[in-house]
């Protein structure tokens, strides 16, 4: 932290030179900024010394916690040795190899090739040219229209904004006609008028309908998160990725998995695509790859792919300037030697997935909560002002700021997506952290129906 600098200066510069991401511009500059300070292990800390236990691991990338010197140590010996050089004009370097060949070591047997890109959203900007590419050199060239679902986080590119199926964002600018969406397996949301198995059958067949709809030869992909982050922790009832995957083989539409939030040990396997039994085409990874200490993404192409690209496909007309950077694929190497080294993976399956799940469903019994679910190290709370009927709080998202706050208030980073509560806790936790995390939830949620019921204009 920079002692000549006070937080009013800092928020003062911020308001007057920074435009942040997915923000309100105006309400910011009202507001002031939280400016984080510095981290470790677990935990963030503001300029103010307040510290908070981050139950988001960043933003779903830092899933080893922020105290990880081998990371910090591989990429400034690479910056010392080659701090860039590109991928460009039949050049490599040692990291991008590296970490191409380690990549194919740790994906489904069938993935053998490594695309690298900056992001999650230029990953999915690439899954469209490859799968555009690859039925054009299959003489399909009417196969164009990519499957995608309402609610699904894809990207913020023109690209990946598009592939999601987030209508405020759709508002804002012109999205790509070649894309379509169908609903999503939202039970909570959607769905509560069936059985959980009988409503993942009919978001299942939504795919179907939609394929029929605009002929299955015109149909290019389907593009999914296994489970839906960013959209409110969807975790889709059983019954529904198997009927998925029998409809993609029945028609002959490839699989885009994108595990952006998933991949890299969240579920309890390296990728979520695994723990559902999907076999995807194409993967889209970014995030964790590099513990979120440099950005890298990519996408991991499967063989009925990357056997046609390879071998009929000319020049690939795609790239990067920083695909593939040194730095960066130094960082993703040094991560993915921890998660393997450690038994990362292997530990969240084991221990603490079922000691999340036991805890956070002790939540379902406070009176804001609608749902408390989760899966490996996913969780959410559906905030409801009725718990019988499910009715909402007015207007939507309200609730969702108000226990957002009282979260922070009690030391913990919750997520509100709308009146939906989110966690994604780093890997690295102990079952005593998690403990932590829960009692802290549960503070919130306290405070944020102590809130809520002294305002007459939302109660």
């Amino acid at each position: 932290m920079n002692s000549s600098h006070s937080k009013q200066h800092l928020q003062a510069l911020d308001r007057a030179h920074h435009l942040h991401p997915f923000t309100d511009f105006h309400d910011l500059g009202e507001r002031g900024t939280r400016v984080i300070s510095r981290a470790e292990h677990i935990y963030i800390h503001d300029f103010d010394g307040n510290a908070y236990l981050d139950g988001m691991s960043g933003l779903w990338c830092c899933n080893l916690g922020y105290t990880q010197p081998s990371i910090v140590e591989a990429v400034t010996k690479q910056l010392g040795e080659l701090p860039f050089y590109n991928n460009f004009f039949q050049c490599a370097h040692p990291p991008s190899i590296e970490l191409a060949r380690t990549l194919a070591e740790i994906s489904p047997e069938h993935m053998q090739h490594v695309f690298f890109t900056n992001s999650g959203s230029e990953g999915n900007d690439t899954v469209l040219r490859m799968v555009r590419r690859y039925w054009d050199l299959k003489d399909k060239p009417a196969k164009r229209m990519v499957i995608s679902r309402v609610n699904g986080y894809h990207g913020s590119t023109i690209g990946g904004a598009s592939l999601g199926g987030m209508g405020f964002m759709h508002k804002q600018f012109e999205t790509l006609p070649y894309i379509t969406h169908i609903r999503q397996p939202y039970w909570y949301g959607e769905g509560r008028e069936y059985t959980r198995e009988d409503f993942g059958l009919i978001a299942a067949r939504a795919l179907e309908e939609k394929i029929l709809e605009l002929g299955a030869d015109n149909v290019a992909a389907f593009i999914a998160e296994p489970v839906q982050g960013a959209g409110g922790v969807v975790i889709a009832p059983e019954t529904y990725w198997p009927e998925v995957k029998r409809i993609l083989a029945k028609y002959d539409i490839l699989f885009v998995s994108d595990e952006v939030i998933c991949g890299f040990g969240r579920t309890g396997h390296w990728f979520g695509c695994q723990y559902y039994g999907m076999e995807p085409d194409l993967i889209t990874f970014a995030k964790a790859v590099t513990n979120g200490f440099q950005p890298l993404g990519g996408v991991l192409v499967g063989e009925r792919v990357a056997s046609v690209l390879t071998q009929k496909g000319g020049e690939f007309g795609h790239g990067f300037t920083y695909s593939g950077h040194p730095a960066a694929c130094a960082a993703g190497l040094a991560t993915l030697a921890i998660i393997r080294g450690e038994g990362i993976i292997e530990n969240v399956a084991s221990t603490l997935a079922p000691h999340l799940a036991a805890r956070w469903a002790t939540l379902a019994d406070h009176p804001l909560v609608g749902e408390a679910r989760n899966l490996g190290l996913f969780g959410a709370l559906e905030i409801v002002k009725n718990k019988e009927t499910g009715e909402r709080f007015s207007p939507g998202g309200h609730a969702g700021v108000v226990t957002r706050q009282a979260s922070l208030n009690h030391g913990l980073v919750m997520r509100a997506t709308g009146d939906s509560m989110i966690i994604a806790p780093p890997l690295v936790c102990t079952t005593a952290e998690l403990d932590i995390l829960v009692e802290r939830a549960r503070a919130a949620l306290d405070e944020a129906l102590q809130t809520l019921r002294e305002d007459p204009a939302h109660w």
